[in-house]
């Protein structure tokens, strides 16, 4: 069964910086599209960013040159590095698995990060 637990969500005054980390258990994660999701209270749940299996990433326009996605297989781990964070980045950040295993999608639990003004 794959787990995902995501951590180093918290409160960050607008400007700071934020490092969230996804480790998976299991052992597909090296060969799996990894993604980081976010949902605001209110709002759809959207997609930030994605890493393929190869490195490959791709980002959303609104955190385009703020946000960066990368990925340690060794540790089976996905990290966002979060930069000149804004009040608008408040959400619940998720991260996906995509599992070419079983064609499925798994999700972590969500760690919130709230950015103040």
């Amino acid at each position: 069964q794959v787990q995902l637990v995501e951590s180093g969500g918290g409160l960050v005054q607008a400007g700071g910086s934020v490092r969230l980390s996804c480790a998976a258990s299991t052992i597909i994660f090296s060969v799996s599209a990894m993604g980081w999701y976010r949902q605001a209270p209110g709002n759809q749940r959207e997609l930030v960013a994605t890493i393929t299996s190869g490195g490959s990433t791709k980002y959303a326009d609104s955190v385009k040159g703020r946000f960066t996605i990368s990925r340690d297989n060794a540790k089976k781990t996905v990290y966002l590095q979060m930069n000149s964070l804004k009040p608008e980045d408040t959400a619940v950040y998720y991260c996906k698995l995509e599992s070419r295993t079983d064609l499925r999608n798994y999700w972590g639990q969500g760690t919130q990060v709230t950015v103040s003004s």
